[in-house]
């Protein structure tokens, strides 16, 4: 045991300094209308009058997406995916500057310096140096959020730093990919159909809800998981990687319309739960999906047409740092869209889409209620 803890810790660092030299993406010297970077001038008692500059503190739930796994990982070096950089998490990763690196928690410390719980660095969510309020853990399915949600809660409400009744939160949350790597074996009459997933995901939320008032809860929407076989394709190494990684995808009865199917019912699922308004009930809490992902089925390309590889891990599963920085950038662009009008599909291969800023008129963090009529939560 001891031997293998210290291997591992060789290995983080050995890996930790070949990181530095992969391609990342940046933001330098990205700036929005000064307005934005203000404060309320009263703390907002409703979360649809929240400004970014409001949020002060950052988690996260899911699984290894959002833990990083592997994003920091050399090419070539499957081992190394295994390691959690979580201070590269597209959601919550707080590693380098926006000028380096994109993460959503790069882009909101640029309106709310002070801003706490980003992941920092590499390791588990139970090391708190590194995870913070990062509480994703590799393997998890949506079952396994609610135990992740209470672990938030726990930490949130015992924290010294953190007024969890006055402070606004905001808890992002990404999960199904294990789900439907395991779709295959019962389909929807097992404990990964539609019903069950999206009961699960519910259950999360409402012990969010129950216990961390101010919290606005975002939900990065599933993405298509045909579009692994496309990174797959000819590709023998990591085909053989996602036999153990992810099994449905290697199950040839599990044919390309078949997981494109189930993937939407995930998806149908968090909207579903959106557009039901029970978590709008109260003015201190509100959920909301981010849909860029839905319609999604093709990788991202190089000029020539192939998988452009630098957007994963070595694994050709999880994202590479370049991957992380690209989602939290199209991730970013649909929070400051309003709800009924953000992208539902993106184009992963094309570089040059900007980074947005929030809308001068409705300077708030987008939700159902203010994305109708965003001057009945006009504050000064």
């Amino acid at each position: 045991m001891v031997t293998s803890r210290i291997s591992l810790v060789f290995l983080a660092v050995t890996v930790g300094v070949a990181w530095a030299a992969l391609p990342d993406l940046g933001y330098p010297g990205w700036q929005c209308d000064a307005s934005l970077y203000q404060k309320s001038k009263k703390v907002p008692t409703n979360a649809h009058s929240v400004r970014y500059a409001d949020i002060k503190v950052l988690g996260a739930l899911g699984d290894s997406l959002t833990a990083a796994n592997g994003a920091g990982a050399p090419k070539g070096d499957p081992l190394a995916v295994i390691l959690q950089y979580r201070g590269l998490a597209f959601q919550c990763g707080g590693d380098h500057t926006l000028d380096e690196h994109v993460t959503v928690a790069n882009v909101l410390k640029k309106f709310s310096p002070n801003l706490m719980g980003y992941s920092t660095g590499i390791g588990s969510a139970n090391v708190w140096e590194v995870s913070k309020l990062n509480q994703a853990v590799p393997g998890a399915e949506a079952v396994d959020i609610i135990t992740q949600a209470r672990a938030l809660v726990q930490i949130i409400q015992s924290h010294k730093e953190i007024d969890y009744k006055n402070d606004w939160k905001l808890i992002n949350v990404f999960i199904g990919a294990n789900d439907m790597c395991a779709y295959c074996n019962d389909g929807e009459n097992g404990s990964h159909s539609k019903a069950q997933w999206k009961q699960n995901v519910i259950t999360a939320i409402q012990i969010l809800k129950d216990n961390l008032p101010r919290t606005i809860v975002s939900m990065t929407g599933m993405f298509d998981m045909r579009m692994l076989r496309e990174i797959d394709h000819d590709k023998y190494f990591c085909d053989g990687l996602h036999t153990f990684e992810c099994p449905c995808e290697k199950n040839k009865a599990f044919t390309n319309d078949l997981v494109s199917a189930a993937c939407h019912r995930y998806m149908d699922a968090q909207l579903e739960i959106q557009a039901s308004g029970i978590f709008d009930t109260t003015d201190d809490f509100t959920f909301v999906v981010q849909p860029f992902f839905n319609g999604i089925v093709t990788p991202p390309l190089k000029p020539d047409g192939e998988v452009n590889l630098d957007w994963f891990a070595p694994d050709c599963f999880h994202f590479s740092k370049l991957g992380h920085a690209n989602v939290a950038k199209h991730l970013w662009n649909n929070i400051v869209q309003p709800v009924g009008s953000k992208n539902t599909i993106v184009n992963l291969s094309d570089p040059t889409i900007p980074l947005n800023c929030p809308d001068t008129s409705c300077p708030f963090f987008r939700t159902t209620k203010n994305s109708v009529d965003c001057s009945k939560y006009m504050t000064a």
